[in-house]
């Protein structure tokens, strides 16, 4: 099941975007880390429910863009000292980097 944050308004998601608020990434890495096996090419991973315009707003990640995205995520835990996680990632990382030489 795909995270769901509230915001105010389109501004306040905005601003949770260009700060890297850790919960975006946690629901982006998350559904990752939970999809890395599948077949499923576009998976949805967060909702945003923006309260001022009455509106939801779904977020799905390309499995073709999991290795960028983790490799994007990994300054966002080091910066929140979420190191377990930045070691999750990496994993995840290398298992997508093994993957793809296979190919």
């Amino acid at each position: 099941m795909a995270t769901e944050i509230n915001v105010f308004d389109s501004d306040e998601f905005e601003r949770l975007v260009s700060e890297k608020d850790i919960r975006i990434s946690n629901a982006l890495v998350d559904t990752i880390l939970k999809n890395l096996k599948g077949r499923k090419r576009h998976i949805h991973a967060l909702s945003i429910m923006v309260e001022q315009e009455q509106m939801v707003y779904d977020i799905t990640i390309d499995r073709h863009e999991f290795l960028t995205t983790l490799e994007m995520s990994i300054p966002v835990y080091e910066q929140a000292e979420e190191f377990e996680k930045c070691a999750e990632v990496m994993g995840a990382i290398k298992y997508l980097q093994a993957k793809a030489k296979k190919k």
